[in-house]
């Protein structure tokens, strides 16, 4: 049986024997880092429990002293999971690999440099099949959910993008081509929205369409009331692109401040001790 049957037989009925068993620790640390999972109810958080075993058995994540914790992982695979929640089958057929460095990088994957500012990069030629992400700046994307900036998700969309073969600014498994132009007509007005100083989107957005795409979508899911009290049109196309209720997303940015930390403290999640987690896949 090839993987991607393996994977998608144990999906949709049981896992693999070498899987380990979720453990509670794990839980407690996507509680206090990630705003998305705590908008999730219990059944809902089996399923992110599942697909998360599930990109890790098929995805290797690796770093440059070789020193990756299951922070790292749940991190990774959450970054994974957030934009495809709404395409319970999804797999990610067009990467092997996540490769995590300590700090910002050049195109050569040194830091240190000068032009070492590069926070994330989806491998092509002798890199194609990787992702490369500073770790420091995975992290960040998930402490501070109110900057309209995730590097992880912001990868993972370029990766949702070049599912068809091709990174063109429009997800075609996502959405049928059909809908493509009104979608470009919507980018480019956008983009020169960005271009004369009155967006506030990320400039970076309009560097090209396919920038544009992970940018947008990484303000979907950090700011998801703000993008659609600012881009009302750009906020329903994003709905429609991801199938997900924003509703339930907005309830989890609502409750960073307000949530108690896991380990019992009073304080809030994220005023409080970071978790400590161990045993994930390898």
């Amino acid at each position: 049986m090839t993987l991607i049957k393996k994977i998608l037989t144990w999906l949709f009925c049981e896992k693999p024997p070498d899987l380990p068993a979720w453990q509670p620790l794990w839980s407690d640390f996507l509680q206090k880092k990630v705003a998305f999972y705590r908008a999730l109810n219990a059944a809902d958080r089996d399923i992110f429990h599942r697909r998360v075993l599930l990109f890790l058995y098929a995805t290797a994540v690796e770093s440059s002293d070789g020193d990756v914790t299951d922070n790292d992982r749940l991190l990774v695979a959450a970054s994974a999971i957030i934009p495809v929640w709404g395409f319970p089958n999804w797999h990610y057929l067009n990467l092997q690999s996540v490769y995590l460095l300590p700090q910002a990088f050049n195109s050569e994957l040194e830091f240190g440099k000068p032009d070492s500012c590069i926070t994330g990069m989806v491998g092509t030629g002798q890199l194609s099949g990787k992702l490369v992400l500073s770790k420091p700046h995975l992290y960040y994307g998930f402490e501070n959910s109110r900057d309209k900036q995730n590097v992880g998700i912001h990868e993972f969309v370029h990766l949702i993008d070049m599912a068809d073969g091709e990174c063109d600014g429009f997800p075609e498994r996502l959405k049928d081509y059909a809908f493509s132009i009104p979608w470009f007509e919507l980018v480019r007005s956008k983009i020169d929205a960005i271009d004369i100083g009155q967006s506030n989107i990320n400039d970076y957005a309009a560097t090209n369409r396919q920038e544009f795409f992970a940018v947008a979508s990484e303000y979907f899911f950090e700011r998801p009331e703000m993008l659609e009290a600012k881009h009302p049109r750009l906020y329903q196309s994003l709905c429609e692109f991801y199938r997900q209720d924003a509703e339930s997303i907005k309830k989890g940015l609502s409750r960073v401040q307000l949530d108690p930390c896991v380990c019992g403290s009073g304080k809030p999640l994220n005023q409080c001790c970071d978790v400590p987690v161990s045993g994930l896949v390898k």
